[in-house]
């Protein structure tokens, strides 16, 4: 994996070209051998190639619309690309007809020179925290990969494309950890914006209080540049902030509760290089977080959401659909109005006081997730089986969702281990200075730096 910012570099002294960046992509992407077959759903080779001729042309009479011209990305499945169908890695939409014109921040993405080589796999209408899909595979963690472990969804298809050099950035989206989850357990960098801040015309929805789009990549600062050109600002690294004399809090509930050995492990090393660097690491009492032990069920606001959206697919074609995600859809419907009603009431409660505790820490740190990306094999082979450890794997993830803040991940393992995620996150509408300290805690702690 080369960051952004150094493939930017090779463009810029002629030491690569766009056309050359996009061959050796397809190549991968369409190797038998690869996770290519599994982690896109569709391959968009003819127009990726013409896109980078055309960006070779431009750049030869000095255009360069952005750091991120020439330069191939993956969209996830979610997200319309014009005369397309967005399946949302379900066959139940397949005869839906084709997008009219490009999400917005594929648009944005083309309007700054990228790449755009197909759509990603995903965990079916992006309802899951394993990234698993019957109806287009299972693509496989880059970590352990004879195992076969789970790539953390539901962005799975766009972490794979980034580990695997398929692309060298990914969009993502993220109601509960969508990218911040396939980020930790692929051992990428991932940034999850607040949600207002990038636009969401064209994504197929999941939740609408909760959903947001967000980039995942090699590193914190490849992320703060594709961020900027989802929410339509100048594509320049914000500046990173020192380390010394900053204060986090890790939150005394919940967060670092079950911790598998080798995140517990990886998390305190993480905390000790910060503490060393001049962090002020403090405990911080969140006992609210403990009301969210029923997360998934009567206080997350996607259920009632995901269920409205998808009843008449749950009523017609129910059989049609990974069952793990049609029972978790269902749920939602079990809940009335006046539950609907006290789930936001809840939601609103929780970002008052939640915000008042942690308004005075620069970011509020814990565990991305608190297990390390288990094999697939474990969810095959019965029914017992199939129902996936859900709730766990967003357990921590989700509060940055619920409390409408910006949150980012950076993997925190030692090289060649099992990753970790060391995520941070910050207040509402903080993104530029959460970025900023993610640039310096990712070159602290990353094994990709």
């Amino acid at each position: 994996m080369k960051p952004i910012a150094q493939i930017s570099d090779d463009l810029a002294r002629g030491a690569a070209t766009s056309r050359a960046l996009t061959e050796e992509a397809l190549a991968r992407i369409e190797d038998p051998n690869g996770e290519g077959p599994r982690a896109f759903i569709r391959v968009f080779r003819d127009s990726a190639l013409a896109e980078a001729d055309a960006s070779d042309r431009l750049r030869g009479a000095g255009v360069v619309p952005s750091p991120l011209a020439g330069i191939p990305v993956s969209i996830k499945d979610l997200c319309d690309v014009a005369g397309v169908t967005t399946l949302a890695g379900s066959v139940v939409r397949r005869n839906a007809p084709p997008a009219m014109r490009d999400a917005a921040i594929v648009a944005r993405l083309r309007a700054a020179g990228a790449v755009i080589m197909g759509t990603t796999n995903m965990t079916e209408f992006a309802c899951g925290g394993l990234g698993l899909n019957p109806h287009y595979g299972d693509c496989r963690n880059a970590w352990d990969r004879d195992t076969g472990r789970v790539p953390g969804g539901s962005s799975a298809g766009a972490a794979v494309s980034v580990t695997d050099g398929m692309a060298a950035a990914a969009v993502g989206t993220d109601t509960a950890g969508s990218v911040r989850i396939p980020a930790a357990f692929c051992g990428l960098a991932g940034f999850k914006p607040t949600a207002r801040r990038v636009p969401l015309d064209g994504v197929f929805p999941l939740s609408t209080t909760l959903d947001s789009v967000g980039p995942l990549a090699p590193t914190i600062a490849c992320c703060a540049i594709v961020d900027a050109i989802f929410a339509g600002e100048d594509p320049v690294l914000p500046d990173a902030v020192p380390l010394d004399g900053l204060r986090f809090g890790i939150p005394d509930t919940l967060v670092t509760d079950n911790l598998d050995p080798e995140v517990a492990a990886a998390f305190e090393r993480a905390v000790d290089r910060l503490s060393r660097a001049g962090v002020r690491i403090e405990d911080v009492a969140l006992p609210e977080l403990g009301e969210l032990t029923s997360v998934g069920q009567v206080r997350f606001p996607s259920m009632v959401e995901g269920y409205a959206i998808h009843r008449d697919r749950l009523e017609n074609m129910f059989d049609q659909m990974d069952p793990r995600i049609a029972e978790r859809l269902l749920a939602g419907g079990k809940l009335s109005g006046p539950d609907y009603y006290d789930v936001l009431q809840f939601k609103q409660s929780l970002t008052e006081r939640a915000g008042r505790i942690t308004a005075g820490y620069d970011a509020i740190i814990m565990p991305t997730i608190p297990v390390i990306a288990p094999p697939i094999a474990r969810f095959k082979g019965s029914d017992a089986a199939e129902r996936d450890p859900h709730i766990i794997v967003i357990r921590n993830t989700s509060i940055g969702n619920l409390l409408d803040r910006c949150s980012l991940t950076v993997p925190c393992h030692d090289a060649g281990a099992a990753p970790v995620g060391f995520m941070l996150m910050g207040e509402n509408m903080a993104d530029k200075r959460l970025l900023g300290i993610g640039l310096s805690v990712d070159r602290l702690l990353s094994p990709n730096l």
